[in-house]
């Protein structure tokens, strides 16, 4: 009879041999057994999060409430009604109006790497059954810079929104005007405003919500033209980045490109954390639409 210990050695009645070893991990292989997406470090407070967790927290840190940049898929998920997605002008091409060098290939694998076909996704769908337009601004794709691709599909959903009488929300994730359009891509700040005011001049609620971080072009056009302007709070924004702002020589007050500081200068109306973000956009809407049952449990 052979007597075994865990640690494989074995007494067969006159001595002990070893018949088996159990391998001890090494540091690195034990590192290695760890999943990559397991967890998630807070890039605020450099906590370590749980991941399952932070998804159940809407990517909001649960130790220092900083607020996660959002794939579009993300921020989808989070604001619209399932089920009542329609996405929109997701068929129009990559241009190189200006032949840039290299421009189309970067482009490329910016579809690739993120899924989506550009720096904006436009859709119908609805907020707690109301339905709008909404569009969401993708940081991941070239810095959500806006080219022409992203002003013409942010112009055809509100012209979109004033023929089927819906309110339009924008989400702004940017880091302004695609350099590599140049002079096209300002252009499409006055494009995206007209628009506006057309949405405006049809009597139609338009919600802009700033998010970590809105800059240049953008900020100067769309995304600070909304009838109600929320932001999420410790997003950054302005018209320059403070690296730009450097270059100037000029000193700007610690904090002025925030959405605190927006706030309390009048700039934004409201700072709501992620969590409350839908309801308080259904709660905007419904004040917005009151009496107007065209926005309300029916219409496109």
């Amino acid at each position: 009879m052979v007597y075994c210990n865990p640690q494989g050695y074995c007494y067969t009645g006159e001595r002990f041999v070893v018949l088996f070893r159990r391998k001890k991990k090494t540091k690195n292989q034990a590192v290695n057994d760890i999943p990559d997406d397991l967890w998630e470090e807070c890039p605020s407070c450099r906590q370590l999060l749980y991941t399952k967790e932070l998804e159940e927290n809407l990517w909001v840190c649960s130790k220092c409430d900083y607020h996660f940049r959002l794939s579009v898929q993300q921020r989808l998920a989070i604001t619209a009604d399932p089920g009542t997605v329609e996405v929109c002008d997701d068929d129009l091409p990559l241009v190189d109006p200006l032949a840039f060098s290299e421009y189309l290939e970067k482009a490329q694998k910016a579809r690739e790497k993120t899924g989506v076909d550009e720096a904006v996704m436009t859709s119908l769908c609805k907020i707690q059954d109301i339905p709008v337009g909404l569009g969401i601004m993708n940081l991941a794709f070239i810095g959500g810079s806006m080219g022409w691709v992203v002003g013409e599909k942010i112009t055809r959903l509100i012209e979109r929104c004033i023929k089927l009488r819906r309110p339009v929300v924008m989400i702004s994730a940017s880091g302004g005007a695609r350099m590599q359009e140049s002079l096209i891509s300002l252009m499409q700040m006055p494009k995206t405003a007209a628009a506006c005011g057309k949405l405006a001049a049809a009597r139609l609620p338009y919600i802009s919500v700033l998010t970590d971080p809105t800059y240049g072009g953008v900020t100067a056009s769309f995304a600070f033209l909304g009838d109600v302007i929320l932001a999420e709070p410790g997003a950054a924004m302005g018209f320059a980045g403070p690296r730009v702002v450097e270059v100037t020589k000029m000193k700007m007050p610690p904090g002025v490109q925030t959405a605190e500081f927006q706030y309390g200068h009048g700039m934004i109306d409201m700072l709501v954390p992620r969590k409350q973000l839908r309801e308080t956009l259904a709660l905007i809407l419904q004040w917005c639409t009151a009496g107007r049952g065209e926005f309300h449990h029916g219409g496109r």
